[in-house]
This record gives structure tokens, sequence and C-alpha cells, in this order.
């Protein structure tokens, strides 16, 4: 099989025969042109590799003529001139237009054959290179991510169209000009990256940064930067990779509300109105008082306005106002510095400033004494405070979000807490039914609780009874949704079976609801007593065992054995 294809063009053809032959012989697929009108033609009729070019030619013409045709129709071409009487000008004339050599007359066979190969290894490198060259252009235009290359100046080398879309930059008028002067309309928090990587060589990785751009503020991207190195390690500039979050991000806020509304069950209209009132809400950065007994889910409203919110990626820090006395309460809230007070060992960072750029629960907001309702009201009016024993100003961004189950307008009237914050925390109120008064929600209470607690237990239970389910939904429940968890939990545990009886509930709890169990007491007093003494023979008169066979609380059980008399 032939090898690569040559072209030779000179007007002697003594000289045409001697090189086409040295070629032939080397096994080159040869063709030769004594005239310029007869190497055009060969040129249109087919693509070569290499072509030898006399200066010059016949009727006028000369090779450097027949050089920019070849390089205008085949660019990857190399082209080696050969003269008999060489000069500079022709040297360089022909080296400016694209010859890779120049060669003067006579050409010995080593010196053709040399050029050859070596013009055949420069065209399989520049092929390489521009086969590499457009390779990363293709994977610069397929990414999704912008792609931004500069060099050791920061100024820029390469921007995909990615980048043209994500950052503004005109692709057209970008390439040299200082990357600033590209990125200035944003929070520039990539040029900082990048120009650190350009100085250390070192990489970045800045997961989840807000782009601040004018023409889309919202922008969230991630930021990746890398250095380019010379062979001697130092760095020749830096790529900068942006991957646009903006979507990502909303995805996980929602499904970060997705999974905290789920967690307040209910279908009832006012827990409807409850999560109309968290999804309003959600992306307001006023303060939220949520109102309500004790149990009815407060927490779980605050988790759900968090996650609803654009400060859902940020930490959301709760505490409990009324289990700390006032000392530690505002230790916990402001923070302190070292020495402030007895045991202070060391500056503790306060709930506050960790909730910086996101969210506090403050529960039991209306437990708090004046002097820290004074303190608290002063950030809640400024966002700034001191550490107990610091005079230096703390500036935070927080949205507050308090509770409380007192009745705060009645503490304001008794003098126990601040009117002007009282204001200041109820500029929206969300108020929270007790289960009372969303009876219908129960039996998804039940079946949430039912599948959290045999996941937790490893249990099996599949329902509640009838009769359990008619005492749930008649119970006064002053505990609300934490009291139906427990009661059901402590069924979970030390219930036998698949269906939860009354037998399995607490005893304190058939005793505040009033009830005698599944079974009423019998007309007939002796099968009452033959059933009874039949339960206790098959339990070996284990009395609680007993009662919970026959669905009843272990105190009616007594009251039973004493009506009948049964000495047992």
């Amino acid at each position: 099989m032939k090898g690569p294809s040559i072209l030779v063009v000179d007007d002697e053809e003594s000289v045409r025969f001697t090189l086409s032959a040295f070629l032939d012989d080397e096994n080159y697929r040869t063709s030769s042109a004594g005239s310029f009108e007869e190497a055009v033609g060969l040129l249109e009729a087919q693509k070569f590799d290499v072509a030898y070019l006399d200066i010059v030619l016949d009727h006028g013409k000369s090779g450097i003529e027949l050089l920019k045709k070849i390089k205008n129709a085949n660019p990857g071409a190399e082209v080696i001139i050969i003269t008999g009487a060489p000069t500079v000008d022709t040297a360089s004339d022909a080296l400016r237009h694209g010859a890779l050599d120049y060669l003067v007359k006579p050409v010995r066979q080593e010196m053709l054959l040399r050029t050859t190969q070596m013009a055949l290894k420069h065209k399989a490198l520049r092929e390489a290179k521009e086969t590499y060259r457009l390779n990363l252009e293709a994977i610069f235009r397929s990414v999704r991510d912008a792609i931004i290359t500069v060099d050791d100046r920061m100024r820029l080398v390469e921007a995909n169209p990615v980048a043209e879309e994500l950052c503004g930059i005109d692709r057209s008028d970008a390439s040299g000009r200082e990357v600033s002067e590209l990125l200035g309309s944003c929070g520039q928090a990539c040029l900082e990256a990048l120009d650190r990587t350009v100085r250390r060589g070192e990489p970045e990785d800045l997961p989840c940064v807000e782009c601040d751009l004018e023409s889309n503020p919202d922008q969230i991207v991630s930021i990746t930067t890398s250095p380019l190195l010379r062979p001697d390690g130092t760095a020749s500039g830096g790529v900068l990779v942006l991957r646009n979050k903006t979507r990502m991000v909303e995805l996980e806020r929602c499904l970060a509300e997705c999974r905290e509304m789920n967690r307040i069950i209910g279908a009832s209209e006012g827990i409807r109105r409850v999560k109309e009132m968290i999804r309003t809400l959600a992306d307001v950065q006023s303060s939220v008082l949520l109102t309500g007994e004790s149990g009815t889910g407060k927490e779980l409203v605050a988790d759900a306005l968090h996650a609803a919110g654009d400060r859902c990626g940020k930490n959301l820090v709760k505490i409990n106002c009324a289990a700390l006395s006032e000392g530690l309460l505002e230790s916990e809230l402001f923070g302190h510095v070292r020495g402030a007070f007895t045991g202070a060992l060391r500056d503790k960072v306060g709930r506050f400033q960790r909730a910086n750029g996101g969210t506090i629960f403050l529960d039991e907001i209306g437990e708090i004494s004046k002097q820290t309702q004074l303190r608290f009201l002063r950030v809640l009016e400024t966002m700034e405070f001191e550490r107990v024993g610091d005079s230096t100003p703390v500036r935070v961004d927080v949205r507050v979000i308090a509770a409380t189950n007192c009745d705060l307008a009645k503490k304001v009237e008794a003098g126990e807490f601040r009117e002007d914050l009282y204001f200041r925390l109820k500029v929206v109120e969300v108020k929270l039914p007790p289960l009372r008064e969303r009876r219908g929600d129960i039996p998804l209470l039940v079946q949430y609780f039912l599948g959290a607690f045999n996941a937790r237990h490893g249990k099996r239970i599949q329902g509640v009874s009838d009769r359990v389910m008619e005492l749930f939904e008649s119970s006064p429940w002053p505990g609300n949704v934490r009291q139906l968890g427990n009661v059901l939990e402590h069924a979970c545990v030390l219930g036998r079976g698949e269906v939860v009886t009354t037998g399995d509930l607490a005893e304190d709890f058939i005793d505040a609801t009033g009830a005698d169990g599944p079974t009423a007491r019998s007309d007939d007093p002796s099968a009452e007593e033959r059933r009874i003494r039949e339960a206790l023979e098959q339990t070996g008169f284990n009395k609680t065992e007993t009662a919970r066979r026959l669905g009843m609380s272990r105190r009616t059980l007594y009251r039973r054995l004493a009506d009948l008399e049964m000495n047992v």
C-alpha cells in the first residue's frame, strides 16, 4: 500500500524525474507538474500531504503564488520551496506565506527524504494539535457549565458560550481583556477565588454562592477554580468553572418545604389555613409569632417556615426560653467573652450569631424576664447586640420566629410583658388549633404515629381498634398532638398484637376519658363473673394481663371484682 501523497512542481523535467524517483523508491504516492496551470489542475483533483515547489515557474508564474493557492485550498499540506538562486527576500516571503522549509538546488536524495519525513511528522503533529483544539472547543461548547480561562495577569484567554449566558460576557470582544472588566456587574466572589488560585497556584471550591448579578440577582452558582501550570510547576493562569445551581437550590428548597409540610399532619380547615400561612410567609423576613396550646406543633411550623423560605440553606437555631435562667439565657442568646462571669473560661458564640443569615426560633418567649425583653427588643429593632461582658457590637441578619402557649395580650395587660416587644413580635401571628377542634385529623395522625413507632421499635402494628378510635375521637386531649403521640407510643411499646386495643392504653389515659373499656357492664352478673374468672385462670391470675385481655383498665377490673364480690 502506497504511503502519503507528494506533489513535485518544477519546470525542469530532469529535476521532476529525479525527485519523483527518489520518493517513489520510498513508497510515496508521487505526482509531478511542469507548469503552474498543470499544478493547479492536480491540486483541484486531489489533496496532497507534501508539495515541493520550484520558486520560478513558466510564463512569469512563481512557486510563491502556487504556495498561496495550496494553503487556501488545503491548509493542512506542508510546502517546501526549491530554488536554484536563493535570496533572503524569497526565503522570508516563502516562510511568511506558510512554507515549512526552503531548499537549494541541487537537492540530494538524503536531504529530500529527510525533509519529507520532517514535513510529514510536522503535519501529523499539527493535525493532532488541531484535533485536540477542535475537541476542546467541542467540549467547551457542549459543557453546561461556564468555563473561563485566564493568563497569569488575569486576562481572558477563552470563555465558552455558557459563560456568555451565565455571566453576560461578550465573547466577540473579550479575549485579552482583564476579566474584572467583563465580570464587574456581579458580586465578584468568582473573581476573588480565581485571583487567589492564580496567585497561590492552589484550587478552590465554593459550593453555593449568590451571584448578585444585576440581570439575575437570584442566581446561585458553585465555583471551582484550578491553576494552569507551566512545566516548571508555576501557574501560567487559571480556569474558572461556574455551575448554575439556581434550579437545584430551588428544587431542594421545594423538597425541604414538602418534607417539613408533610410533618404537619391534617386535612382540617384549621390546618389548611396554617399551611397557607406558611407558604405566604415563607419569603417574608418579618418576625412571626406562633401561638397555641402546648403540644399543637409550633416547632413543626417553625421548621416548615424556615424550610420554605430563602433562608433554608442557612442555620435554623432553636432555644427554649423557659428552660434557662435569666443569666444563662442572655449568654445563650448573645454569647459572652472570657471572664464575663464566674465559669466563663472561654469566649462563647451566642445563638443569634450562630443563626446569622438564617432563622432563630424562640420557644416559650412569654417566659423571659423584663430585662431580657428590653435587650431582645433592641436586637429586633437594630439587629445588633453586645456579648455579655463585651462592648463591641455584633451585627447579624436573622429572621425571628417566636412561640408561646400563653396569652401574651393578657400578660401585657398585667404588666408582665412589654407591649412594644409584643407588637414587634406579632407582626404576623399564626394560631395553631388545639386537637379537640380538629378531631377529623385524629385518624391521619394515628396512622402517621403508628408508622413512625413501628420503624422506631420494630413493630408491625396495622391500626387501632374501633373502640380505641372512639376513645381518641372523644378525648379532650389537653396535651394535644404531643399527648396523642405519647399515648400511642406507650401502646406500641407494650402491645403484642397487630391492632392497638384499649388494654394496650395507659391506665391514666383510660381513667381520664371516663371509659370502662370496650365491654360494658353485663346485665347477667354470673356471665360476667365467668368471663372474668376464665381470663384470670388463663393469665395465672395476673390482673394486669387479665385487664388487657378483657379490654379494660386495671382499676376498672378491680372495681368489677369488688362489685361481683370475687375474692381472687
